[in-house]
């Protein structure tokens, strides 16, 4: 599609008409500007006078004039609308399925969850909007192991997720180790692009690797780890003695999960119940956007150096046609 960007300077069109009107004739006599080699303009002959008078009557200055005001007005030709390409985020998600992740402590609308439960309902509306991205999913227990690598096929990553078990890596909880597999994971990616979302309710009692010596490995290969701590605080328990008020999550480890992410550039996250987990996701979504989010552009194709070349071509061409035409033989007396 053709338009010009400037079309309001086409206005300036009439300035030399209305400039040779308006302004006062130079006055005889007075004050003159000089010339460095003023000669050559004090030998004008009548011939050459007529001469310029033809080319100026002819109308080539107006031409010329014309295709300045034309190439600044720039003339463009705009392309179709389309999607600025970005390149997406590998993005790892670590998720605990030990056994403590099977505390019912968490609601979904008004039915009592599991923490799992919890996580595979709004970690997987989180895996269905990273459209672009590379994701991968690591479940940690006792051990810690590779479900499914980095892909974009995030149907089947949140497949694996549903179809997940708490107990699946063990009852334990091997924080460090899943760490060390994400960075092992991720280690050949572009260093902007890698990200570990780890999601725990413990503290680390297994594994061989160390969560604070993971940490300083993720930070030297450039993994940034965001860490999600979950559980409530607060929950009802029977027992013999009748009802009474615990906390089911007075094991968390907040301290190491703080350090673990801000050691890496990340952040630290607390959910006590499903709607904060599920803003946490939507904050993490606005900290690491997803290649859907890709901008939308139009390609321009500027046209104005044809008119300002075509006017730079004729102005030289006007200059120099009287010094390179043939001198005409005079006719004989």
């Amino acid at each position: 599609m053709f338009e010009w960007a400037w079309p309001w300077l086409f206005l300036s069109l009439p300035l030399p008409w209305l400039a040779a009107r308006v302004l006062p004739p130079a006055a005889d006599g007075g004050a003159a500007l000089r010339l460095p080699h003023a000669h050559l303009f004090a030998t004008a002959t009548p011939a050459t006078v007529a001469s310029r008078r033809v080319r100026w009557s002819l109308g080539w200055p107006w031409l010329i004039w014309a295709l300045l005001v034309t190439a600044a007005a720039r003339p463009q030709w705009l392309g179709e609308l389309g999607a600025v390409p970005r390149t997406g985020r590998d993005l790892m998600l670590a998720v605990d399925v030990s056994g403590s992740m099977n505390i019912p402590d968490m609601r979904l609308g008004a039915q009592e969850a599991t923490r799992f439960q919890a996580v595979q309902a709004i970690l997987g509306d989180f895996i269905a909007r990273r459209a672009g991205d590379r994701l991968g999913l690591l479940l940690f227990g006792t051990r810690a192991y590779l479900l499914t690598p980095l892909t974009f096929d995030l149907k089947t990553v949140r497949t694996q997720l549903e179809e997940a078990a708490v107990g699946l890596a063990g009852r334990e909880t091997a924080i460090g180790d899943a760490i060390g597999l994400a960075v092992k994971r991720l280690r050949e990616r572009p260093a902007e692009q890698r990200v570990l979302i780890l999601l725990t309710d413990g503290v680390n009692t297994a594994g061989e690797l160390d969560p604070r010596q993971a940490a300083e490995l993720a930070q030297s290969n450039g993994l940034r780890i965001y860490t999600i701590g979950i559980g409530a605080e607060r929950m009802q328990v029977q027992d013999f003695f009748g009802s009474r008020t615990v906390n089911p999550s007075a094991d968390l480890d907040e301290g190491l999960l703080t350090h673990i992410a801000e050691s890496t550039g990340g952040r630290f996250f607390r959910a006590r119940d499903t709607a904060e987990l599920a803003d946490i996701y939507r904050a993490i979504d606005q900290l690491e956007p997803s290649a859907a989010d890709a901008a939308r552009l139009r390609p321009v194709e500027e046209l104005f150096p044809l008119p300002l070349a075509a006017a730079v071509a004729l102005g030289l061409a006007l200059a120099l046609w009287p010094r390179l035409r043939p001198a005409r033989a005079e006719a004989p007396a």
